[in-house]
């Protein structure tokens, strides 16, 4: 019987599930699950192949009865989309692409009236090079005191001819680029850790951090109920900036704490960010995108003055081998615990290949992959990794269309792309594209019910077989999969609450840990392997059979039971 799909009878009309309202549930976020949107591959209100805060308003009811807790959206911000957002131009307002400031206000409205919690990307650490204040420190030039707010510095050389320091682009190439004065004659440097169409800020200068907070106001004011921090391991730069005194640092990246990432400082930033966030009503919170060496490193960014959450990428780039995710458990767990943070579990997002397709290839070939592998296996193994994830204690991320099994699209034509790390000689290896295809919602039309008019990446032949309405009421698809579990752990005090886990003894390859009255046990083995019987099976993303006493699981399966 396919996993995807499986014989059912005619969908019956979903109940609409019993939802809280915004400001009765405490402390929601330590167990919350949250959805990314990343708007332009989400839903198209108006016709013109890209995705909007309409789109996204429209499908509101869909992430409602998905079961999820909280809606993170990726930029929305005026940008002129250097990188897909992340370049803002004005923090204040909403790029006419995606609508304006009335739909922002009316998507925050209805999803607080069904339940749902709006969180927004904030992109501290650079701006777009459209920003006025970088527009005017290069129209006033050398000296200029807007200048004093990015990183501009004199270069080497004799007629400082190179860059001020060694420093590397994430997205390849040196880390700063020389500007030509007003004058017409080449310049002083400035500093972009990723394109050069963003410009880092220098967090040492005061007008930088006031304009944060006061941003940080606008939107709380707007009633966002959190803010998702890109590059929160960036922003502070080490004192005179130093030269690394290597190439190939991306290679460094997760393994050291460079000059210009998880520097101390950046931990004053955020006690004063927590400072402002605290004076609104209503369980507002900060989630950390911080690549940090270490999980206890990530931890010191959600001590209890700081931030709440921290995304768990050491999680996300774990294998799917027992050994090593009880490991990565284990220590999340033990970093998070001495904080009072929640673990976070994370195995997607719009920066990585999909979970389904780096499942389907040979371990050890990193989280950006090329290759469609055996989509079979990636699918079965995606499926049980999700159960996984959504029995450990903490808060879980789905990104948008995992809950439908998709694979990176990894065919996309060259002349179709537009990671701007595509364009680069060197750097990330440019292939995010394929996990921002625009997602399928209907079996049929010009862009599977994304939208009136195309899809802004093509979407592939045969995506509506795996669209919200090909899975829909289909027992056994990986939609309805999602929403069981999702139910299921809603309604059971012992999933997602708490800090550990009592791990069982289990075979080679399986991971079996037991929560209260609830027990996980997932096999990521290729064989099925027979385990005892920890009571009724609750779910499972395979088809476990009784065998001798105990309960027969498939190769790469994950069960929940309950022992009442």
């Amino acid at each position: 019987m396919s996993q995807q799909h499986s014989a059912a009878p005619a969908p019956t009309t979903r109940p609409v599930p019993a939802v809280a309202t915004v400001a009765q549930r405490g402390d929601w976020w330590r167990d919350a699950v949250i959805y990314q949107v990343y708007p332009r591959s989400f839903a198209d209100s108006n016709g013109d192949g890209m995705g909007d805060l309409e789109g996204v308003r429209s499908r509101l009811p869909y992430l409602r009865d998905l079961g999820v807790d909280a809606v993170w959206l990726s930029p929305f911000y005026a940008s002129p989309q250097a990188d897909a957002g992340y370049d803002v131009a004005d923090y204040r307002a909403v790029d006419p692409m995606f609508g304006n400031l009335l739909d922002a206000d009316a998507l925050i409205r209805d999803a607080h009236g069904l339940g749902l919690r709006i969180i927004v990307d904030l992109v501290p650490n650079h701006s777009s090079d459209q920003h006025e204040w970088f527009k005017r420190a290069l129209a006033e030039g050398p000296g200029s005191a807007l200048r004093d707010r990015y990183h501009f510095r004199p270069g080497k050389g004799a007629d400082g001819e190179l860059p001020p320091n060694d420093w590397e682009s994430i997205f390849g190439g040196p880390a700063w680029t020389r500007v030509t004065e007003p004058d017409g004659t080449p310049g002083e440097w400035y500093l972009h850790l990723f394109a050069p169409e963003q410009p880092d800020f220098n967090w040492e200068h005061p007008a930088v951090g006031d304009e944060f907070r006061s941003i940080l106001r606008f939107w709380l004011d707007m009633g966002v109920d959190g803010f998702r921090i890109d590059v929160a391991h960036g922003l502070v730069k080490a004192e005179g900036l130093p030269d690394l005194g290597s190439h190939d640092q991306l290679k460094l990246l997760g393994n050291d704490v460079m000059p210009f990432f998880d520097q101390d400082g950046v931990h004053e930033v955020y006690r004063q960010w927590r400072l402002v966030l605290d004076e609104y009503a209503g369980e507002r919170i900060f989630v950390a995108e911080a690549w940090t060496p270490t999980v206890e490193r990530t931890a010191n960014y959600v001590r209890p003055d700081e931030l709440h959450q921290a995304f768990n990428f050491q999680y996300l780039a774990t294998e799917w081998d027992a050994k090593e995710l009880r490991q990565v458990v284990d220590r999340t767990l033990e970093a998070m615990r001495p904080v009072g943070a929640p673990a976070t579990w994370v195995l997607s997002n719009h920066d990585v290949t999909r979970h389904a397709t780096r499942f389907a290839n040979p371990p050890g070939l990193g989280t950006q992959i090329r290759t469609a592998g055996d989509r079979a296996l990636g699918l079965r193994r995606a499926r049980a990794a999700s159960l996984l994830m959504l029995a450990l204690p903490g808060s879980a991320y789905v990104y948008q269309g995992e809950e439908l099994g998709l694979p990176d699209v990894v065919d996309l034509p060259d002349e179709v792309r537009q990671d701007p790390a595509y364009f680069r000689g060197a750097g990330q290896d440019g292939f995010r594209d394929g996990c921002r295809v625009p997602i399928p919602w209907t079996r049929e039309g010009s862009s599977y019910g994304f939208g009136g008019g195309g899809s802004w990446l093509p979407q592939p032949e045969g995506w509506g077989e795996l669209s919200i309405e090909a899975q829909q009421g289909v027992p056994g698809s990986t939609l309805e999969l999602y929403r069981s579990a999702l139910a299921l752990r809603r309604s059971r005090p012992d999933l997602g609450a708490g800090d550990s886990v009592e791990w069982l003894r289990a075979p080679e390859g399986v991971l079996a840990f037991r929560r209260g009255e609830f027990v996980c046990v997932a096999n990521t083995t290729g064989e099925p392997v027979t385990i005892p019987s920890y009571g009724r099976v609750l779910l499972a993303s395979g088809e476990p059979d009784e065998a001798d006493g105990g309960t027969r699981l498939p190769a790469d399966t994950t069960v929940w039971f309950t022992t009442a």
